[in-house]
């Protein structure tokens, strides 16, 4: 069976913020600033990417007090752990096909 794309994860911004998520072996929540660092993104456009993957379920969004600000705190669900893995087998598959002979 072939794996299919994931189209919530597919855009390139999601699928980095769900890579770094995915490669912490102790499932450990990433901050916003080090997700905003390894996204290239800008704090709105960060934002915006982590909601759409929240309303797919495939992240939790922890707000915690900081001082007199919140510290963001997201994880990885397994439903998004799942997706994601779903989404890299497609992507081999495609590496797969243009490196068989024939």
């Amino acid at each position: 069976m072939i794996a299919q794309a994931d189209e919530v994860i597919h855009q390139s911004t999601r699928l980095k913020i769900m890579a770094a998520l995915d490669s912490d072996p102790d499932r450990a929540p990433l901050d916003f600033m080090r997700l905003k660092a390894v996204a290239g993104a800008t704090d709105g456009n960060l934002g915006a990417h982590l909601s759409t993957l929240e309303n797919a379920g495939y992240i939790a969004i922890e707000k915690l007090p900081n001082g007199k600000r919140f510290r963001t705190l997201v994880t990885m669900t397994p439903t998004g752990r799942d997706a994601f893995r779903g989404h890299i087998a497609y992507l081999q598959d495609i590496l797969d096909a243009v490196r068989s002979p024939g």
